[in-house]
């Protein structure tokens, strides 16, 4: 039995996860950062803070349960495999799973924030077997909004090259923008789609776009003026998950005209939308992370350190 650690330290969850490779079981604990009422976001310098008073308890609490040394350690240690991809709270998730892969012996490998969601999403969709092939793969977060084509490489099971983005805003800020705007906390999400379910419109959208890129700069000024006009909360709500959903649905048909029926995965925690998901399911199809492997986590990372560990034996 072998059993990988996955530590991933994100700008707002610290996330550890346990993968037994021989059972397929994926054991989590994950805490939000704190973040002050009214905020919409937290300064790097607190977000490391809270990593380094947060990260210690959850690995020791995983591993009281599910004891014994892991055979190897997979961390995130950046955004996303760019040029210039950098954030100091991924530090700290770093500088734990070295310590700890330098005590036990145990070998260490370094994905990207994203490489770990997709991981994620393909495990939660029992599709572990698109590791070594190609498909296209859509990130929406509160720091990525993006369509990547994804292939194997020596040394990265899962190479990424940009397909398509938002140009601006990301689909996450967005959401937590008119969030802030309606009064809901941070992150906005969850308490969003329990208010735009009790709006009775549907809001045909065509999505700013670029090319295969989209544009969602325009969501928060038109939100705002729905407010000042006296829309009522639900309906701006709605407004603002239906913008995205055209985005989401402009890049989609993009890929495929590029691509053909190249298989599609959806992560990130934007994807927890089930309006969206359901939607985005019905015209089709796709493999969609659950909730509890779209949110920011770490059992893809955990996921991706058996892969390039067991797969270089």
């Amino acid at each position: 039995m072998a059993r990988y650690l996955g530590i991933d330290t994100s700008n707002y969850t610290t996330s550890v996860a346990l993968y037994n490779s021989a059972s397929g079981e994926v054991w989590q604990r994950k805490q939000l950062l704190p973040v002050k009422d009214g905020a919409l976001g937290l300064r790097q310098s607190d977000a490391v803070f809270s990593h380094v008073k947060q990260l210690g308890a959850l690995i020791e609490s995983l591993f009281q349960e599910h004891g014994g040394a892991p055979d190897g350690i997979g961390v995130s240690v950046r955004p996303r495999d760019a040029e210039g991809s950098y954030m100091p709270c991924f530090l700290v998730g770093e500088t734990a799973a070295r310590c700890v892969a330098a005590v036990c012996g145990v070998p260490l490998s370094c994905v990207s924030h994203q490489a770990g969601h997709i991981a994620a999403a393909l495990y939660s969709t029992g599709r572990l077997d698109l590791i070594g092939q190609r498909f296209a793969a859509f990130h929406l977060s509160g720091g990525t909004t993006e369509c990547v084509i994804v292939q194997p490489r020596t040394g990265n099971p899962l190479t990424v090259n940009l397909f398509a983005q938002s140009l601006d805003l990301k689909a996450g800020q967005a959401v937590d923008r008119v969030g802030g705007m309606l009064g809901l906390p941070f992150p906005a999400g969850p308490r969003l789609e329990e208010l735009a379910r009790r709006s009775k419109k549907t809001f045909r959208i065509k999505a700013a776009s670029k090319g295969a890129d989209c544009s969602l700069s325009g969501i928060e000024n038109k939100c705002r003026s729905m407010l000042d006009a006296g829309e009522v909360p639900c309906d701006v709500a709605r407004f603002c998950l239906d913008s995205i959903l055209a985005a989401l649905t402009h890049m989609t048909v993009s890929v495929r005209n590029a691509y053909g029926e190249i298989p599609l995965v959806y992560a990130g925690g934007v994807m927890s939308n089930a309006m969206i998901r359901t939607a985005m399911e019905t015209r089709f199809g796709g493999l969609f992370a659950q909730p509890q492997f779209s949110a920011d986590n770490a059992a893809g990372t955990a996921v991706l350190a058996r892969v390039m560990q067991e797969d270089s034996v």
